[in-house]
């Protein structure tokens, strides 16, 4: 199966697979963000021409979107096994090591896209550094929400606040997709997580 070119004739089948382009286009953006991404950076990733492009995805606005939604699928298929662990504690330590083997992986670019995809942008993209912003938030609460379940059954103290507690992982978290892209070893970022859950509330 060709990936260089596609076609628009109708009834005629694609000429490339959806699945991989958009693979490779999250690769792109989360190497070089969305603003860094040119249109000629993911034509050329994804092997395919701008109108392929348009017609199977949308603009670069909805591409970046569809690579978001990939990302949380894919690299971040982690979170949902590390929230079903059955203690807060062992929630947390597999939301941090899972994250950091995924910054850190050599398959990848390093960090995290929902930290880097849209640091820098112009006005034009400030709706996307909102939704980033609404997507980090999303998670939080949702590790919020199962740190009160954990605290409910009795497996939390009731000492600890919950929010805090969602918020200082991922603090930690964000923090390690800093340094992961800078360069951290996987190695480095196990030390870190050790020296958090050091911290764990007795």
């Amino acid at each position: 199966m060709s990936t260089t070119k596609s076609t628009s004739h109708p009834g005629r089948p694609r000429a490339f697979c959806p699945d991989q382009a958009l693979d490779r286009a999250l690769q792109v953006f989360w190497q070089k963000g969305y603003e860094g991404a040119s249109l000629s950076d993911l034509t050329t990733a994804m092997g395919i021409n701008r109108p392929s492009l348009y017609a199977t995805f949308g603009d670069k606005k909805t591409l970046f979107r569809k690579a978001l939604d990939r990302y949380e699928q894919g690299p971040g298929g982690y979170v949902p096994e590390a929230l079903n662990q059955p203690t807060a504690r062992a929630v947390v330590e597999a939301l941090l090591r899972g994250a950091a083997k995924v910054q850190t992986a050599s398959c990848n670019p390093g960090g995290c896209l929902f930290v880097h995809g849209a640091l820098s942008t112009g006005t034009e993209s400030e709706a996307l550094r909102q939704e980033l912003i609404a997507r980090r938030g999303a998670g939080e609460n949702t590790i919020r929400e199962r740190l009160e379940r954990a605290q409910t059954e009795g497996d939390l103290p009731a000492s600890v606040n919950p929010a805090d507690l969602a918020r200082f992982v991922v603090t930690v978290i964000h923090g390690m997709a800093v340094q992961a892209a800078s360069g951290a070893t996987l190695a480095d970022l196990e030390r870190v997580i050790d020296l958090a859950m050091g911290a764990w509330p007795a």
